[in-house]
Parts: structure tokens; sequence; C-alpha cells
């Protein structure tokens, strides 16, 4: 695989300059999980399952995730409570209450609007 394609992926996530070429034990936990998501995505399969991507990830790496997932060219199955990446990284919603599983027609805040009456 070229270098250059490698990098260029791997800068999608926000992980550019010399940063890419770090040792990973020099990395921050945000910089781990995008060099991760990053080595998830490469060999772009047809669904990736998340649950809670970011529960221990800073601002700047959420972001990254955000825009990595909007590029991503497969179906992503995520369970998250943070609002910021639903709503700036999913096409539908799907809600789960009393063991069933429905699609939800409507924005994240619809959906709390919803919960609270």
């Amino acid at each position: 695989m070229p270098e250059q394609k490698l990098r260029g992926h791997l800068g999608s996530f926000g992980v550019t300059g010399n940063l890419a070429l770090q040792p990973m034990y020099t990395l921050s936990g945000g910089q781990k999980s995008r060099v991760s998501f990053a080595k998830i995505t490469f060999k772009k399969p047809h669904i990736i399952l998340l649950d809670e991507p970011s529960i221990h990830l800073d601002l700047d790496a959420v972001e990254a995730l955000i825009q990595g997932l909007v590029i991503y060219q497969g179906g992503v199955l995520m369970v998250s409570h943070d609002e910021h990446l639903i709503s700036g990284s999913v096409d539908q919603l799907w809600a789960v209450s009393e063991g069933r599983v429905t699609p939800f027609n409507g924005t994240f805040q619809d959906y709390k609007k919803k919960l609270q009456s």
C-alpha cells in the first residue's frame, strides 16, 4: 500500500503531519482513538458497529470521529448518548423502548421533546 494513501486516510481522522509518524505510546487517548477508527475503516467494511464510541474522547476527537463517519461509505450502527455525535453523524434515529427497536422520524431534539412530554 502506498504510504501516501495510508497517511491520507489517517489524515481524514485528524492525524496529520508529524503526529502521524509518532509511535502509538506517545499519543493521547483521543489521538489513539482516531488512529483506531482510521484502522477500522481502512479496509472499507460494509458495516461498523459502535457502542458508545465517544465515551473517552475529547471534543476534538469527537469532531474527528464525526467527520470520519460522515465520509464513511458503509453502514454504521451506533449506540450513543452523545447528542453532539448523534446530531452530527447520523441519517436515521432508532429508539429502544420496552424491548422494541423502532425508527424515529425526527431529530435528536424532537426525540428529547417527546421524552419530556
